[in-house]
């Protein structure tokens, strides 16, 4: 169903938008943002689609952009007439690239890689329609996580729970996950893995927003 649940005076597109992803957080930039939107999951094998990109040369960022396009494609097969958003993102320290941890010892073992370095969010949004991809783009967050001690790692790990399962990195930052950092550097959506500033953009340059 549409989320409708607050009007938009700003918003002039004819349906509201699709968002080809199970995301919360994405879910909730949409919403505080006031875009209408309905939430439609594609099936997309997203480490397949990783590894044949990485074999090409593809670094961390355009892997990213090329999941999030695939993203909109496949709901775009789906939705004839429907503009549909496709958001993905990737984290990595260096060149090496991360992955969600299958289980709480490679969370830890992750987080004890990531503590007292700086690593990189990619988060890319692409939007196609019919088909056809009319925007995409990719943008940056640089994090730097504190030196965490074992006690650190151990009681973080125990009251995050599970949820260290369901994110790039095994952290939250709008969560207990905060804690862990010293610094953060880049815009919060990108962060949360859908750059709302460029998209909005698009948005304007269509006539669907004022």
């Amino acid at each position: 169903m549409p989320d409708l649940t607050l009007e938009n005076p700003l918003w002039q597109g004819a349906a509201p938008l699709i968002l080809a992803s199970k995301s919360t957080a994405r879910r909730a930039l949409l919403t505080a943002a006031r875009l209408p939107h309905e939430a439609f999951t594609v099936a997309v094998d997203e480490r397949a689609l990783e590894d044949a990109a990485v074999r090409t040369g593809a670094d961390p960022a355009e892997v990213a952009v090329q999941l999030a396009r695939a993203k909109a494609l496949a709901g775009s097969a789906f939705l004839p007439g429907r503009l549909v958003i496709g958001a993905d993102q990737t984290l990595a320290l260096g060149i090496e690239a991360f992955h969600k941890a299958p289980d709480m010892a490679a969370a830890r073992r992750q987080l004890a890689r990531l503590a007292g370095n700086t690593h990189s969010l990619h988060a890319a949004v692409a939007v196609a329609k019919d088909g056809d991809v009319l925007f995409e783009t990719v943008q940056s967050a640089h994090l730097t996580m504190r030196a965490l001690s074992d006690a650190t790692l151990d009681a973080y790990l125990a009251a995050a729970g599970d949820a260290v399962l369901s994110s790039v990195g095994g952290y939250q930052l709008e969560g207990l996950g905060i804690h862990l950092f010293e610094r953060i550097e880049g815009d919060h959506s990108v962060i949360l893995g859908l750059p709302l500033l460029p998209l909005l953009a698009f948005l304007r340059s269509r006539g669907d927003l004022l």
